[in-house]
């Protein structure tokens, strides 16, 4: 027995499963599916349906929860309304500003975000992009930090015609427009901001040999001090392993602050490579009986929602993350409307600045006040 319930005063047939259809909106009102179509979709020919049966169309479809079927709209136009966002590790507090960029940009032009992390495994990169051609998706921003193969990746993108941006590092040498902070600026402004607080001997923890922006950074850190005429200890300069996980920083932070002590060399401040490895190495400090800022100054990079709800506030150099994203889906977007799957010749690339942001890790040297 088929069983129904009352919409409007109407016996309705019960779905058992699926969307609501324009076929159960006709059944339930008692029009055609093409006349229930036009009025839905809102056609030139409604203005020729009648306004009270137009009214009860639409009154039906609120009452029985019908959405239009994006899908099939997509497959009509050949168009999927759908942007690829590949993430190197969603876990990672630097990639999430940048998404909140690239969504509020996707929802303001109608476009659905289809959003993969990669948990930082390669195989696990290509088989989301593999995903993201066989969808159909009409453009891939890439949130990447570390070193992948470019030349599969574009020249996937070439060959399917599919607009792609890459956020996070610069690979305008591959073809692909990039956008990226000024990584060596950046590590200048840290270790300015050291030197003017009174700080010579400074430790410092570069970053995994696998993400390519720390050897900028530090490039633009030995620059300032070099120019200032200040070595760096060697002893003092640590370097993280490889990623492993979401905490790797932070882990590394610790584990290399309590090393830095082991050394038995003297340090006033540590100029890290990030905010969770900042985070980490005021962990090992404190563990191992010294205060920040009181004992040793403490400099991150990034300026992550965790560097500024901390006890102390991680000073950090913050990178325009929302910014970034929002402009890398300003670029698809644009590139989908105009047509032009191949990048500019040569392909832009926009160098977001960076900016010093004082909290409470930092403090002057004792005796420089």
């Amino acid at each position: 027995m088929l069983l129904t319930f009352r919409v409007g005063g109407k016996q309705v047939p019960q779905r058992k499963s699926g969307h609501v259809t324009l076929l159960d909106i006709a059944r339930a009102c008692g029009y055609s599916v093409s006349t229930v179509s036009i009025v839905l979709s809102e056609a030139p020919l409604s203005q020729n349906v009648a306004a009270s049966t137009r009214e009860q169309i639409r009154a039906m479809a609120s009452q029985l929860g019908y959405h239009p079927d994006a899908y099939a709209r997509s497959l009509r136009r050949r168009r999927s309304q759908t942007i690829g966002v590949l993430a190197f590790d969603l876990s990672d507090p630097f990639c999430l500003p940048i998404m909140r960029g690239i969504q509020s940009e996707m929802q303001r032009g109608g476009y659905l975000p289809m959003l993969m992390d990669a948990q930082t495994h390669r195989k696990l990169f290509d088989s989301y992009l593999k995903m993201v051609l066989e969808r159909r998706a009409e453009a891939v921003i890439v949130i990447a930090s570390w070193i992948f193969e470019e030349a599969n990746l574009l020249a996937d993108m070439e060959k399917n015609n599919v607009p792609i941006v890459i956020v996070g590092r610069d690979l305008t040498s591959r073809g692909i427009p990039s956008i990226a902070v000024d990584n060596e600026e950046g590590g200048a402004l840290a270790m300015r901001h050291l030197l003017e607080l009174g700080h010579r001997d400074i430790a410092v923890v570069r970053g995994p040999v696998e993400m390519f922006d720390s050897e900028p950074r530090w490039n633009g850190a030995r620059h300032v001090a070099a120019q200032m005429g200040i070595t760096i200890d060697s002893q003092l300069i640590f370097q993280l392993p490889d990623l492993v996980g979401p905490d790797s920083g932070f882990e590394g932070g610790a584990s290399l602050a309590k090393a830095m002590l082991a050394t038995g060399r003297k340090f006033s401040a540590v100029l890290a490579f990030d905010d969770l490895t900042a985070l980490g190495v005021v962990r090992g400090l404190s563990e191992s009986g010294l205060r920040v800022p009181q004992d040793c100054t403490v400099v991150g990079f990034d300026d992550v929602l965790p560097a500024s709800v901390a006890t102390p506030g991680i000073s950090t150099i913050r990178q325009p993350l929302a910014e970034m994203g929002s402009i890398a889906a300003q670029w698809v977007l644009k590139a989908i409307e105009s047509g032009q799957s191949a990048p500019a010749n040569p392909p832009e690339v926009h160098w977001a600045q960076p900016q010093l942001v004082i909290r409470g890790s930092s403090a002057p040297l004792h005796g420089t006040e």
